[in-house]
């Protein structure tokens, strides 16, 4: 008994040591105690995707309520992330300085970006657009935020679980990035069953959302309240934000077929939020299986023996060609949101604007700078 106690001592010591001390980044932490931060991370992530996906499908079908239950799941996840940035902040382990001021300006963004959005909500009303700049302020947010934990898994992660973590940690950026298109995702549904004569949202989230435009409940205000972006947003931001998304989680992670397994991922996970949804008799969403198009494009274009200054062009076009011969059969065969010629144009000259900044991004002596620890 002794020896036990003697073990825990010690160990309530070091965890003493270790976090009630404070520092400057980068400061090292045991190899236990690193992995077990990082788990910590991907624990508030899972919980903060988790609300974030019941919360699309809550508000297609019920009345906005600040303490609904998707936003409280949500907010347990944001108080571990607040939690997990000032441990950062006070004791400097785990991250080098660039990922702290990241994860820093980013949990910034998002609790300024929180009350601006209650009060936006106040003042509009249901403002059921994924769209909205207060929504934007709050992806934007956390896109900072994981892009400091990115950094700090990227530079400090180790071992048979850095591969795993890496992906499930890009996983993450993919849901975020992905976010504001489950609008149409969930709305192209929702007039679906409205042309069916069997609308799944309340009647009272109807009857409002046509008020707030001043019209009967019917096709138009339905039309209103699920799709109110134009046809050529879905491709644009399936090509541009998608596709890049892919390609960045492809170079970082530095492995064949590295962006079909994190597109493979979150579609799989969609699925099973699909499955759930429908379970609990709440709407569900068109599911984006055109992701794993695009990933799969993108890890092609990385294989492909080409030169580095023409990989961004025909990967771009690849993706392009992929994605849309995807999305026309998805949109025939199962559900998809109303496509724009104009958007799928748009969206592959996009994805190879960006590709071609990122290659030639991260050829710089600044980049080289950034990218050691420091």
């Amino acid at each position: 008994m002794d020896g036990v106690a003697d073990t825990l001592a010690e160990r309530a010591r070091t965890l003493i040591h270790t976090w009630g001390t404070r520092g400057t980044p980068p400061r090292p932490l045991p190899p236990d105690l690193l992995r077990a931060v990082y788990l910590l991370w991907v624990l508030a992530f899972v919980l903060k995707v988790l609300g974030a996906s019941w919360d699309v499908s809550w508000h297609f079908k019920w009345l906005r309520d600040d303490l609904a239950p998707p936003h409280l799941l949500n907010s347990a996840g944001t108080a571990l992330v607040v939690a997990l940035v000032v441990a950062h902040g006070w004791t400097g382990r785990a991250v080098d300085r660039p990922a702290l001021r990241l994860q820093q300006v980013g949990l910034g963004i998002f609790l300024v970006a929180i009350p601006l959005d209650v009060i936006n909500h106040r003042i509009n009303g249901l403002d059921l657009t994924a769209w909205s700049p207060t929504h934007a302020l709050l992806y934007l947010g956390t896109a900072v935020i994981l892009a400091g934990v990115v950094r700090g898994w990227w530079i400090f992660g180790f071992g048979r679980t850095r591969l795993p973590v890496l992906v499930v940690l890009w996983l993450f950026v993919l849901e975020n990035v992905w976010f504001p298109a489950q609008q149409q995702e969930y709305g192209v549904l929702a007039v679906a069953a409205w042309d069916r004569g069997a609308p799944e949202a309340e009647p009272i989230l109807l009857q409002f959302a046509a008020d707030q435009i001043g019209r009967p409940v019917d096709r138009a205000a339905v039309l209103h309240f699920a799709l109110p972006t134009p046809a050529w947003v879905y491709p644009v931001w399936v090509l541009a934000a998608g596709g890049l998304a892919l390609v960045l989680a492809r170079w970082m992670i530095g492995r064949p077929w590295a962006a079909t397994a994190v597109a493979g991922g979150y579609v799989a996970y969609r699925c099973v939020a699909w499955l759930a949804l429908c379970a609990v008799d709440f709407p569900a969403s068109a599911v984006p299986f055109v992701l794993l198009a695009v990933g799969v494009a993108v890890d092609v274009a990385f294989l492909a023996p080409l030169p580095e200054w023409l990989r961004p062009l025909l990967g771009a076009l690849l993706v392009g060609t992929a994605a849309t011969g995807t999305m026309v059969m998805q949109h025939e065969w199962v559900s998809l949101p109303p496509i724009g010629p104009i958007g799928l144009v748009t969206g592959t000259l996009l994805l190879a604007a960006l590709w071609i900044a990122t290659v030639l991004g991260v050829r710089t002596q600044a980049f080289a700078r950034w990218a050691r620890p420091h």
